[in-house]
């Protein structure tokens, strides 16, 4: 069977968007525009699967997430851009897919395994779940392709087995084995203090990370206290081999700048860390500082937001009522 080529890609609303939510994530999304059909969701459902969150807090966030996106490029008005919880058939395909999944694959999770830690007879239901329902919001729009990190390519995987054995059970070819679609220059943006952890909300340090929300001040002060080496920039990539807080910085560049690794190497070949610091600062301020001023301008009227979302909500569910329908008939239940 033919599918229609369709992207689905979520992020979660859970605060702090950061650069490398931009450069990993969103980004990408707007160069996708073009070429497909795009549904972009702020999945709040999974928001809550570590722990239940203040609810005026989630609002703000995933409100704040959606301007981000619309100040970074995303058109809502072209694709469909949403939060999870606007569409309830994201939790009815989960709840069947809970029943197609099994535990074996599940328990491989790594994902799982890290944020559960040492505690994970204490941990929610959800958070063991949650790649069920990650599947869901992927197939309940038959989506063919998913702009993914590499670290959800395992949740990637574990979506295109749940599709197989339900196309498998059921004799009927209803789901498309999703693609992943993995980009190349700061697809992994890593900490400003260790060159070897993630860029990550969660980092206790808010010097760890670039917030879309930062002033050009306070990028400029971040990127001037980001960990280096003692040693002058290398004159080719394989000079940044073990060198993880160098190959952080020059990725970030390249990318900011519309550059090739290779290009942002060659540019900056011997530079010392504080003058390649004042270039990077000067590109970051100048890529950011627009997006940031239009975030915050949506953001000031949140009534405007939440009508995006609501019309994205109702799309949605345009394109998932027939799949859900088409399910129902598949399983055997009843149509409301």
């Amino acid at each position: 069977m033919a599918f229609q080529r369709r992207i689905f890609s979520g992020i979660q609303p859970t605060g702090n968007l950061h650069l490398g939510n931009y450069l990993g994530a969103v980004r990408n999304w707007v160069a996708l525009q073009a070429e497909y059909e795009c549904i972009f969701c702020m999945v709040d459902m999974h928001a809550i699967t570590a722990s239940l969150l203040d609810p005026d807090e989630l609002r703000r966030s995933t409100r704040e997430l959606a301007a981000a996106m619309i100040a970074s490029g995303i058109d809502p008005e072209k694709n469909i851009l949403f939060n999870q919880s606007q569409n309830p058939d994201h939790a009815t395909l989960a709840w069947i897919f809970n029943c197609v999944a099994r535990m074996g694959w599940m328990n491989r999770m790594t994902q799982f395994k890290e944020k559960a830690g040492k505690d994970r007879e204490n941990v929610s239901l959800g958070l063991f779940a949650y790649p069920a329902l990650m599947a869901a919001d992927i197939l309940v729009y038959k989506a063919t392709h998913v702009p993914v990190g590499e670290d959800q390519k395992q949740h990637l995987e574990l979506t295109r087995d749940i599709a197989q054995k339900f196309n498998f059970d059921y004799q009927k070819e209803i789901f498309p084995l999703t693609e992943p679609q993995i980009f190349g220059t700061a697809t992994r943006v890593m900490s400003l203090r260790d060159g070897m952890k993630k860029m990550s909300k969660s980092d206790p340090s808010d010097q760890s990370r670039i917030n879309m929300t930062d002033t050009a001040d306070q990028i400029a002060d971040k990127i001037k206290r980001a960990k280096t080496d003692p040693d002058a920039l290398p004159d080719s990539i394989d000079g940044l081999e073990g060198r993880p807080e160098a190959a952080n910085l020059m990725g970030i560049y390249a990318a900011l700048a519309g550059q090739t690794l290779e290009q942002a190497v060659a540019d900056c070949a011997g530079r010392g860390f504080a003058e390649f610091k004042k270039l990077l600062t000067e590109v970051a301020v100048s890529h950011l500082a627009p997006i940031t001023a239009e975030m915050r301008r949506l953001t000031a009227d949140p009534g405007y937001v939440d009508g995006i979302l609501r019309k994205g909500g109702e799309r949605a569910r345009e394109l998932s009522a027939p799949v859900v329908a088409e399910i129902y008939d598949t399983v055997g239940f009843l149509r409301p």
